[in-house]
């Protein structure tokens, strides 16, 4: 395997021609570092320009503005088929009349691999996706696990340096999503190639970066860890689309020594902070719904059930309280522990739980 390489993004932008809307710009002067052998995910809804910025990685797309490096050398004018890339698309891209072992070779053959090497890469290949002996079956005797396993067999088995993923799971089952997004990190870790994988998947992304960088139009407006990214957000628009959140509104009371004491529909929550706070301020402040606990006491907050969804292993309410609605999640909940829709209870907001956006 070749050794994985840096990707620079300087200024990358991108715009189209719409006939009647006029330009369009779908990616923003965008600046991104991509280290060797690092896994990171592009995560934002549709539109927001993430498999825009893959395409111009992967050499598929021309940028408007702006140089894309591979470990300091200009590839912004090279084209994808001299990038040394492997690319898994959405729909697999399969050739449905040929046979999975000439799925795999397709890559060797055009790089004008001599015959033992193209039996050498397709078996190492089909043999890292678990797909050893299965060369002969044609594509429609496949199920759509298998298939997304040829795909990604037949991306690593030119042994890149850079392998490109856009929505590889999203025509899967959920129980298929979850043993492939398994599969993708395994291999990933063990080839140690710089990946770059596009998903509007939240708990996809979590499950398999090792960074994340979540894109809102056109541009990155956050990165990071996926636990650096859920518990400190920057914004309302991230700590929204990562993860289940409630986005409250507070007034700053007093602020002495990195703590803050907000007054949130009529009570007093003490929390600690790095930002500078003034007295007085409105204040908006991310709690997750796991953090908040409910009992069936008097307690700091009064609330009464609105809704109740059971999911087994977690019970997930809407809680009212004066004016604000919460979302709130109980873990392993128990017969004699469950709320009805109806019931009043108390409602407690750890401080630790509470993260102010200033």
């Amino acid at each position: 395997m070749a050794k994985s390489l840096e990707i620079r993004l300087r200024g990358i932008s991108a715009t189209f021609q719409h006939e009647s809307r006029g330009d369009i710009t779908a990616v923003k002067d965008l600046d991104l570092i991509i280290q060797p052998g690092e896994f990171l995910t592009l995560l934002g809804a549709s539109g927001c320009g993430k498999t825009t910025t893959l395409r111009m990685i992967a050499g598929f797309q021309q940028p408007s503005a702006g140089e894309i490096l591979f470990d300091g050398a200009n590839v912004t004018n090279v084209p994808a088929n001299r990038r040394d890339i492997g690319f898994v698309f959405q729909n697999y891209a399969l050739f449905p009349h040929l046979s999975v072992f000439e799925n795999v070779a397709y890559g060797l053959r055009i790089k004008r691999q001599n015959a033992a090497k193209i039996d050498a890469g397709v078996e190492q290949g089909l043999r890292q996706v678990g797909l050893q002996g299965l060369g002969g079956r044609m594509i429609s005797e496949l199920s759509g696990g298998q298939q997304q396993r040829v795909a990604l067999a037949r991306a690593i088995a030119i042994k890149p340096r850079v392998l490109l993923f856009d929505e590889p799971l999203s025509n899967l089952d959920a129980k298929l999503r979850v043993e492939m997004r398994s599969e993708i990190s395994r291999l990933q870790e063990e080839l140690a190639i710089t990946t770059v994988y596009v998903t509007h998947d939240q708990e996809e992304a979590m499950a398999i970066s090792d960074r994340i960088a979540i894109m809102n139009e056109g541009r990155i407006v956050q990165i990071g860890k996926a636990e650096e990214l859920y518990r400190k957000p920057v914004s309302r628009f991230v700590a929204g689309f990562l993860g289940n959140a409630n986005l409250v509104r507070g007034t700053a009371l007093a602020a002495d020594g990195g703590r803050v004491t907000l007054d949130i529909v009529g009570h007093r929550w003490t929390v600690a902070t790095d930002a500078t706070v003034t007295i007085g301020s409105v204040v908006d402040a991310v709690v997750r719904p796991e953090a908040i606990s409910l009992s069936r006491s008097d307690g700091a907050l009064p609330g009464i059930v609105e809704g109740r969804v059971f999911l087994g292993e977690k019970a997930e309410y809407r809680i009212r309280t004066g004016d604000l609605e919460l979302l709130v999640v109980q873990w392993n909940p128990t017969a004699g522990e469950l709320l009805a829709a109806g019931d009043t209870c108390s409602v407690n907001l750890p401080a630790a739980g509470v993260q102010l956006l200033v």
